[in-house]
């Protein structure tokens, strides 16, 4: 084996492949050089800093563990997309995922390609390659679409071509956004899915939009099932057997208690939830998603 060979980082399987010529096996020293642009080379991950245009906002922490252990064990496979800002300055493109997994696992270093892009064109790779390539819930999809129509000066019909998705689908995406802050953090939590949520975008009245939200979270209503709701349909004949009453059966809530919990949502930015018992007693229930969610609306309960 030749010194050069020896002295390349061990970087996953898939990647090492493509680091096999001299033309692309760059240390930190070349980081400088215009030659590296449109390579893959290794770069300190203190280097990289975060892509303000990234649609996704939110990542699960068990699946961020598991991606991290197994960058510790087996390296990245798939190099990060970044473009260079200055001498050993780099801004993520694509990969955010990835390099926080990276972060996670104590790497000193990744391999990255190097592209040049402008602020709108960086926005437009961000986000078209994460409607692609990322598991985003449809509200992050929606968006998305958004800020690629407006800050793209793209149209509905430029933009499904764009992404390769029926203008249709763009449509639909995008009058998800008209619904009521809880209903929207819902299909974000995967508690309801699309069809159900596209469903409520049909009914014009917001009370009766949460209304039936809450009952496909109560009854466990099929997306079916809500569409007959809408219709004025009966739901004796879908409708799944009652179960037994117990003490700990939850009481209606009322419509001025939906508005406070529809009112109190919005207000910190996360779903809340009333439950009442047939004793009178209870409890309010604010969702978060992480502890940097948690400090946020202690901080906003505290102004």
């Amino acid at each position: 084996m030749s010194s050069n060979s020896k002295k390349r980082p061990a970087l996953g399987k898939g990647l090492s492949a493509l680091l096999e010529s001299s033309a692309t096996d760059i240390t930190s020293r070349d980081l400088s050089d215009s030659s590296v642009l449109g390579s893959v080379a290794m770069i300190p991950v203190s280097a990289i800093e975060a892509n303000p245009f990234n649609p996704r906002t939110h990542f699960e922490e068990e699946a961020l563990k598991e991606l991290s252990d197994s960058i510790a064990k087996h390296g990245i496979i798939q190099p990060l997309t970044v473009r260079k800002l200055g001498r050993n300055k780099y801004q993520l493109i694509s990969g955010e995922r990835r390099f926080k997994a990276s972060q996670m696992a104590g790497l000193k270093d990744v391999p990255a390609y190097i592209r040049v892009a402008n602020d709108q064109t960086m926005l437009e790779m961000a986000l078209v390659e994460n409607i692609q390539r990322e598991d985003l819930n449809a509200i992050e999809v929606a968006l998305s679409y958004q800020r690629l129509i407006k800050e793209c000066d793209l149209t509905q019909e430029k933009l499904a071509n764009q992404v390769s998705k029926s203008r249709a689908s763009i449509t639909n995406h995008l009058r998800l956004l008209k619904l009521p802050a809880p209903i929207q953090l819902s299909v974000r939590e995967k508690e309801i899915s699309m069809g159900h949520a596209r469903a409520l975008v049909g009914v014009k009245d917001e009370d009766l939009q949460i209304e039936i939200f809450d009952r496909i979270l109560e009854e466990g209503l099929s997306v079916r099932d809500v569409e007959r709701l809408i219709k004025g349909e009966s739901l004796e004949k879908t409708a799944k057997p009652s179960q037994p009453k117990t003490a700990a059966t939850e009481h209606k809530v009322t419509k001025e208690q939906t508005r406070f919990a529809k009112d109190f949502s919005e207000k910190v930015a996360a779903k809340v939830q009333i439950k009442k018992q047939p004793s009178g007693n209870g409890k309010v229930i604010i969702n978060f998603n992480s502890e940097v969610d948690l400090n946020r609306i202690i901080e906003i309960l505290n102004d």
